[in-house]
């Protein structure tokens, strides 16, 4: 199996019992942009009423997140929206502009 279909399965495997709690860790990473973009929308509904944490380095996968937390070297320099990072932190709007265009950074 491919990268993306061994991430698939394990979401798939996640969601087959509900849960309050849902953790995500670098799970989309081997999915194509489109891909990773369908699954999080379809996961909406799913996961509606649940907490939910991705931990992502690919800025698309979290930029929508109500809270962001950006880690450097293991210390926290930056938490909020993907729009009050983009003011407030730096390493969050370094990696942000290396890895979207202009028109997705907002």
């Amino acid at each position: 199996m491919s990268g993306g279909q061994r991430q698939r399965l394990s979401i798939a495997r996640a969601l087959v019992k509900k849960a309050p709690i849902y953790i995500f860790d670098d799970t989309f990473s081997a999915l194509d942009f489109k891909t990773d973009a369908a699954l999080r929308a379809a996961l909406r509904p799913w996961t509606k009423n649940a907490t939910v944490l991705i931990v992502a380095q690919r800025v698309s996968t979290i930029m929508h997140a109500q809270q962001i937390i950006v880690l450097d070297e293991g210390r926290v320099v930056g938490k909020g929206t993907h729009e009050q990072l983009l003011e407030s932190c730096p390493e969050y709007r370094e990696i942000a502009q290396s890895q979207l265009s202009k028109e997705e950074l907002g």
